[in-house]
């Protein structure tokens, strides 16, 4: 069946001149000026090509039901794991449509509390959102920093818990990381960077960031560089403060290369600590992260000699990895991380890309296994980990959900083995009405690739279910089962969720994410390609042309390298926020980091990986795509505008199909985080109404 969609009227893109020498081949680059995001030219083109997109996505009636249901979807109580500091507690919340989350205080883990800080009242649209915050101690103090139209950049403040007051302290110009409070909360350590030339703040490359210290009641001019390393203009340190208060910890990446140095000093009373750094991890040879620490014992969490990772105890006196002893020793199963609660190590474990929760003794001692919903995970919220406690409380508090359930808030006591559920998730979704499952599908080299499918359980495989299929695969981070609001649309209007487990992540360990990084990161295209194969045919369920493929930031570069690839095998396609231009991306803002996993295209080596694959760079002229919708925003200063601005016109002007490309570009909005509520529903709703259309689920209306 051939899906007959209404065109979409062409907006000119004017190319320019410009051809580049790599490595002594000769590279085009006709849209090069659309990397100035801010040029007056630049933004005429995004508003006549958002109106282009408006006009045609208006044309479908599916739209304004799939928005409606959408606001029901979010319109309930979401709450995120409690943190408790000097006897009170800490928690963000929403009541269902406010654009930002408010912070709380309360007496209790489940009371009612006090408004502490609403960031809906620091803009009128919505766009200024808690970006970061810390809580000193005793509970007295809030840093808090907030981020305007989506940007990485961060503005630092200090308001007093009791009062609501802030303070008069201002830190600007910070940049990722954390606050990390002194343990008589008479300052913090925090991450900045160098300020961008007046007009380059979101595209300039970000180099050399440091690590700082503020002292309350200083003037931000003063504070003192606590870590800095020049010489190394790529290393990415940020700074810790041990729960005992006696160290602080320096943490060093290069780039998002997951291996870490770790550097640590003891802190003096009121001070930040004085000499030479102690080594506590050397190099860069793996991955090394606190779990806590017993004087100058400290419990890492590690993949050294474990591709699954375990903890080991380091004597700081004796810290020779030939002496590192094992607490709890590398398994089947993937250990993600380690909270000490009470003094007992509560360890969260993958398998199979689902959560297990477990309680050892600090020697590594098994207590008790935490009972978990099957096809479930952990779930991160905003500043929160996937476990909150402390070394001086018995109880653990988690959030979890799944794919059908938005997130249920428990808390579990290490000592007498109880586990309580304190609020259930409430979206309203029946979920009684849908199932998942998880199948692994073979790929072409023969390795087994886990794939969850979830759908009404009245769905059944006739061969022309609409498939909506979503991946990541890269930078060691797994995709677990968690609830997304259109993903749950979706699925209730009667398509199937396909949620891919592709190497490069970080659901199976070392050997996985190194798998699809670097020279291998075809494999992650490959993988993906075979799952959309097997959905197409093997399985049943679909068939190409009734499967959209979606993904963002890492996930955008893998559907536009797809569907460079492989226009065949999809109906539509939606990259998101993406890394499009694999041969520029390192000379914008953070985009150097991510060498560690795509590779540098300065190298000649690494350029032949990256330019075969690059997605702006395989587009070919005369081709049929797919309906493609690509999708960013204005200020994206993680992953930069011009990857998609350029990607679309580039395909647009080679399309040979009769399948519209739109482009929808956010305006006052970035990579993703902080995205004022309303903004998302209206974002996801053109999301689904161009995959219903693109599929043949949707009909438009008749030209007027």
């Amino acid at each position: 069946m051939t899906v007959t969609l209404p065109p979409a009227p062409a907006v000119e893109t004017p190319t320019v001149d410009q051809v580049d020498d790599y490595h002594g081949d000769k590279v085009s680059d006709s849209y090069r000026w659309l990397e100035d995001t801010y040029a007056p030219e630049t933004e005429r083109w995004v508003a006549a090509q958002n109106a282009r997109t408006e006009a045609w996505l208006a044309r479908f009636p599916c739209r304004e039901e799939i928005r409606r249901r959408l606001r029901q979807m979010f319109d309930y109580t979401r709450y995120d794991v409690p943190f408790e500091r000097g006897g009170r507690y800490f928690q963000t919340r929403n009541t269902g449509l406010q654009d930002q989350s408010p912070l709380y205080v309360m007496d209790s883990p489940t009371g009612e509390g006090r408004l502490l800080l609403d960031p809906n009242e620091l803009s009128p649209d919505g766009t200024v959102a808690l970006a970061s915050f810390s809580v000193t101690d005793d509970g007295s103090l809030l840093a808090y920093a907030t981020s305007s139209a989506g940007s990485d950049w961060m503005t630092w403040r200090v308001r007093e818990v009791a009062s609501g007051r802030d303070l008069p302290d201002l830190v600007e110009w910070a940049k990722f990381g954390a606050a990390a409070w002194l343990h008589d909360g008479s300052g913090f350590f925090y991450e900045s960077a160098e300020r961008p030339r007046e007009g380059e703040e979101y595209l300039a490359a970000t180099r050399a960031p440091r690590v700082m210290f503020h002292r309350l009641g200083t003037s931000a001019s003063d504070d003192q560089t606590v870590f800095e390393s020049p010489e190394e203009p790529e290393w990415l340190p940020w700074a810790s403060v041990t729960e005992d208060g006696r160290w602080c910890v320096v943490s060093i990446s290069r780039g998002t290369n997951p291996e870490s140095r770790l550097l640590v000093r003891e802190l003096a009373a009121g001070g930040t600590g004085e000499g030479d750094w102690s080594v506590l991890v050397e190099g860069f040879s793996c991955k090394a992260r606190v779990v806590t620490n017993v004087g100058s014992t400290f419990y890492l969490l590690t993949d050294l000699g474990a591709d699954r990772q375990r903890i080991v105890a380091v004597d700081l006196e004796d810290p020779d990895p030939q002496r590192w002893r094992d607490v709890v020793p590398e398994r089947e199963a993937l250990l993600l991380g380690a909270r000490n609660c009470g003094g007992r190590l509560v360890c969260h474990f993958l398998e199979h890309a689902t959560s297990r929760l477990e309680v050892l003794e600090i020697d590594g001692t098994p207590v008790a296994e935490v009972p978990l919903p099957p096809q479930s995970a952990l779930l991160e919220d905003f500043e929160a980990p996937p476990v909150s406690g402390s070394a001086s409380s018995s109880t653990a508090y988690y959030k979890v959900g799944s794919f059908t359930d938005s997130g249920s808030l428990w808390s579990y006591d290490v000592r007498a083995g109880a586990a309580v559920q304190l609020r259930a998730g409430g979206a309203p979704l029946d979920e009684s009405a849908v199932c998942t499952e998880q199948v692994f599908i073979t790929a072409s080299d023969g390795a087994a690739i886990p794939v969850f499918l979830v759908r009404r359980r009245d769905l059944e495989a006739s061969g022309e279910v609409p498939v909506l299929l979503y991946g990541y695969g890269g930078f060691d981070i797994p995709i677990t089962p968690s609830f997304d609001h259109d993903f749950a649309v979706w699925i209730e209007r009667g398509g199937l969720l396909a949620v891919a487990n592709l190497r490069g992540g970080g659901e199976y360990g070392r050997a996985w994410h190194d798998a699809g990084r670097l020279a291998s990161k075809q494999r992650v295209f490959d993988d993906f390609c075979d799952v959309a194969r097997w959905l197409g045919g093997e399985s049943g369920w679909s068939r190409p042309g009734r499967i959209a493929i979606n993904g963002r930031s890492n996930g955008g570069l893998l559907v536009g390298a797809c569907l460079t690839q492989h226009p065949e095998l999809f109906g539509a396609a939606v990259p998101e926020v993406g890394v499009l231009d694999m041969l520029r991306y390192h000379l914008f803002t953070i985009g150097w980091a991510w060498k560690s996993d795509f590779g540098d295209p300065e190298d000649p080596e690494q350029y032949r990986w990256l330019r075969a694959y690059s997605p702006l760079h395989q587009v070919r002229a005369g081709q049929a795509y797919p309906p493609t919708l690509v999708m960013t925003g204005d200020h994206d200063d993680r992953v930069v505008p011009g990857h998609s601005f350029k990607f679309f016109a580039t395909l647009a002007a080679a399309q040979a199909g009769t399948g519209p490309i739109l482009i929808r570009v956010e305006t006052s909005a970035g990579h993703g985080h902080g995205k004022p509520v309303s903004k998302v529903i209206a974002e996801r709703a053109d999301l689904l109404t161009f995959v219903e259309a693109a599929l043949g689920l949707a009909t438009a209306r008749p030209d007027p």
